[in-house]
């Protein structure tokens, strides 16, 4: 009894990592962003309900037949409205002393006598209170899993004209309370129909596993469902990168858990260390971590002083002599990034081979060195894509002030010095030699390899929002072991516009079969 104790002690810490894997990107939404999603998904609800389609309403008091039909909804007036957080996966949507105005189409026989017309209602004292419930799907995007929803209707008028018009009014009692009910029967179908279908094709325009560029993938898939606070949503993303030739590669995530406290902005996205470094993994997994420079891609002032520091060894090699010079900058382990309240840096080591290449005969090495450099690195957004920018120049930047230039991005925080040494693979006597290469070659990597680089690294990765959902005035803060891009939100595309460009297009018999039928305007069929 003992012994299982103590083994199931032991297993207990690796119990509670496989449950809880860390985020690489974490997304906080605060209430100020949800006031934000609340003007536009009202504004959606009123679309929704100005489509509602009420069934007609037909039969018949003694000699009376009557048929009430085409009701459409002609104004809405949204009087209080909320959306709220609710804890644990919820969203509350409720809706209080709305008003809807109704026209609709009236038909009565009563013995010989046919009359036809319109007719104007009104609903008042409308309720509608609405519960979403967010979960995670198989795939890992966030989903509206279910909907709850209750509408009632405190009273409903309605106007009558026409010849037959005091029989309508004596009528009106059973009509209006018909039409009552037909109409808050209809608005959470409407409703529901809005949330499990039209917003949850908002929501897969999230990017959950896409391709970065030709090499490499980025998956942000949910780790788990949404936690949701009172004040606040927060959504766990993998955030882990992958090379496109081993896309089932799963990196180990040990760095430390992004933790968002701050509620001020209307949205906060957190990077961890790890989905940096998966990033720099797989483009090292995927093998494009080489450059190659040979010939007149070589620096003129560089080759002369490498032909010098090398004279006695292509001395040597006569009547190869004037052959090009080729060099291969090979990275030899993946990349890592560290992240700090003062700055994030990338550390970087690589093999140098520099070597002649005579015509028509095989490569002659001169030297093979190592490299270590740690790189400063920018990281800022631009639109929804998050940008990397890496620079072997000394930058001293951030809240204690500045010093030489200026940051390149007013999104952007860097507060670190690089650095950069070489040593020789063979012996410390040539390590010394080379010396005089460091310098120099510290400018080739600035000049020549870093714009390679970066130009990679141009494109970014997009961060996880919805289509239509953009950021503004973003700040970029380092943390230890993680940053955070804070920021408001704003919509560049209405919910309306992005459900219409990805709603599949009917086909025309589906469409002839969805259309309400006309009322008929023959007597006899009523």
């Amino acid at each position: 009894m003992a012994a299982g104790s103590c083994i199931l002690l032991l297993l207990l810490p690796s119990l509670v990592t496989a449950s809880h894997s860390p985020p690489g990107c974490k997304i906080r939404i605060t209430s100020k962003g949800l006031d934000l999603v609340k003007q536009e998904g009202l504004r959606f609800v009123e679309q929704e309900l100005q489509n509602i389609t009420v069934s007609d309403l037909h039969g018949n008091e003694g000699q009376f037949q009557y048929n009430i039909s085409q009701v459409k909804v002609t104004d809405l007036q949204m009087a209080f409205s909320d959306l709220n957080f609710q804890p644990q996966q919820h969203l509350v949507f409720n809706i209080k002393n709305a008003s809807i105005s109704l026209r609709f189409r009236r038909q009565l026989l009563y013995w010989f006598f046919y009359d036809i017309g319109s007719i104007n209602a009104s609903a008042d004292g409308v309720h509608i209170y609405t519960v979403l419930q967010l979960a995670k799907d198989e795939a890992g995007r966030l989903k509206i899993s279910n909907m709850t929803c209750n509408a009632s209707i405190a009273k409903m008028h309605a106007g009558f004209s026409g010849t037959l018009r005091k029989v309508y009014e004596f009528l009106s009692t059973f009509i209006i309370t018909g039409m009552r009910f037909l109409l808050s029967q209809q608005i959470c179908p409407s409703l529901e129909h809005a949330s499990l279908v039209l917003l949850n094709s908002v929501l897969d325009t999230v990017p959950v596993r896409n391709y970065v560029d030709e090499h490499i993938g980025i998956d942000y898939s949910l780790l788990r469902d949404p936690s949701i606070s009172v004040d606040t949503l927060d959504l766990d993303f993998k955030g882990m990168f992958f090379p496109r030739v081993r896309e089932d590669q799963e990196l180990e995530n040990h760095a430390v858990e992004p933790v968002i406290k701050e509620t001020e902005r209307m949205v906060y996205v957190a990077f961890s260390e790890y989905f940096f470094d998966s990033a720099m993994h797989s483009y090292f997994q995927a093998g494009v971590l080489t450059i190659e420079l040979q010939g007149e891609k070589v620096p003129k002032d560089l080759e002369v002083l490498l032909r010098a520091t090398f004279f006695g060894t292509i001395f040597m090699l006569s009547p190869s002599v004037d052959a090009p010079l080729r060099l291969v900058l090979q990275v030899s382990a993946p990349p890592r990034c560290t992240i700090k309240p003062s700055g994030t840096s990338v550390s970087v080591s690589a093999f140098l081979n520099i070597s002649l290449v005579p015509p028509d005969r095989p490569p002659v090495q001169l030297s093979s060195m190592a490299m270590e450099t740690k790189l400063s690195a920018k990281v800022f957004l631009q639109g929804k894509a998050l940008r990397m920018q890496l620079d072997l120049r000394r930058y001293g930047w951030g809240p204690m002030g500045a010093w030489g230039e200026s940051p390149p991005h007013p999104t952007q925080s860097c507060f670190l010095l690089s650095r950069f040494r070489i040593y020789s693979k063979q012996s410390a006597l040539e390590s010394l030699a080379l010396f005089s290469l460091q310098a120099p070659l510290k400018t080739l990597l600035q000049l020549t390899i870093m714009p390679i680089i970066n130009e990679r690294t141009k494109k970014g990765v997009q961060i996880p929002l919805p289509e239509g959902m953009d950021f503004t005035r973003e700040v970029v803060t380092n943390h230890a072991g993680f940053l955070t891009v804070g920021a408001d939100l704003h919509f560049s595309k209405g919910l309306r516009e992005v459900i219409e460009k990805y709603r599949p297009v009917p086909t025309a018999a589906a469409y002839s079969s969805s259309r309400p039928a006309e009322p008929s305007l023959d007597p006899s069929s009523l």
